[in-house]
């Protein structure tokens, strides 16, 4: 599903220029998300440290970023959290680790209300884009809530576990990442969550799929 897997043919460049902006959208927003919920929640650490902005600058992985590019999930710079200045941290962890894929979900359920109440934009250069920003916050969103640290998913994952298990937990952290770009390259991740990330657009954004 990579959003330019098929480098190299007539309208990949085409593509490529639409998928900048929407890259860098999708992580800008997913992290000042996360950021916002934590301010709110009395945890002003991404505030202080410049990281409560919509800036692609301020949230910029390069990885992350290529990821998204050519496999079409990735990640960004996470917004730093202190979980101290939070009344209820368990909860406030939660709300805190989905917010970011709620911000994508958000994204892609709005670029499906353009399609409906504008089909007729839908044509051309512009329906292309709504389809790759459609494409890419459902991927981003998606792909964070895999329970593998350091994705948002392993920090529900973290607080649901009982005592007994969490050293199974730290073991993955320590090797998350390693596991993570495994599963990537071996194309075991790409042929579980394809379905998903399509299912989810078609679910938020109906119109947009089928053009």
């Amino acid at each position: 599903m990579g959003l330019l897997s098929d480098f190299g043919t007539p309208g990949s460049l085409i593509r490529l220029l639409l998928s900048l902006p929407a890259i860098l959208w999708a992580i800008s927003f997913h992290e000042f998300c996360h950021g916002w919920v934590a301010y709110k929640l009395g945890d002003r650490t991404a505030a202080y440290e410049g990281r409560l902005s919509l800036n692609p600058l301020a949230h910029f992985d390069p990885i992350g970023a290529l990821m998204l590019l050519f496999v079409g999930f990735g990640w960004a710079k996470p917004v730093p959290i202190n979980s101290r200045h939070f009344k209820n941290p368990r909860r406030d962890i939660a709300l805190v680790s989905i917010a970011g894929a709620g911000g994508n979900f958000l994204t892609a359920a709005a670029c499906g209300i353009v399609a409906r109440i504008a089909p007729f934009a839908m044509g051309g250069t512009f329906g292309l884009f709504m389809i790759i920003l459609l494409y890419v916050n459902v991927g981003l969103g998606v792909f964070n809530l895999i329970p593998i640290p350091p994705l948002d998913g392993s920090k529900i994952l973290a607080i649901m576990l009982p005592p007994s298990m969490m050293r199974g937990y730290f073991f993955l952290e320590q090797y998350g990442m390693i596991i993570i770009l495994v599963l990537v390259f071996t194309k075991v991740l790409p042929m579980i969550m394809n379905p998903i990330v399509y299912n989810v657009a078609r679910f938020l954004a109906r119109p947009l799929v089928y053009y």
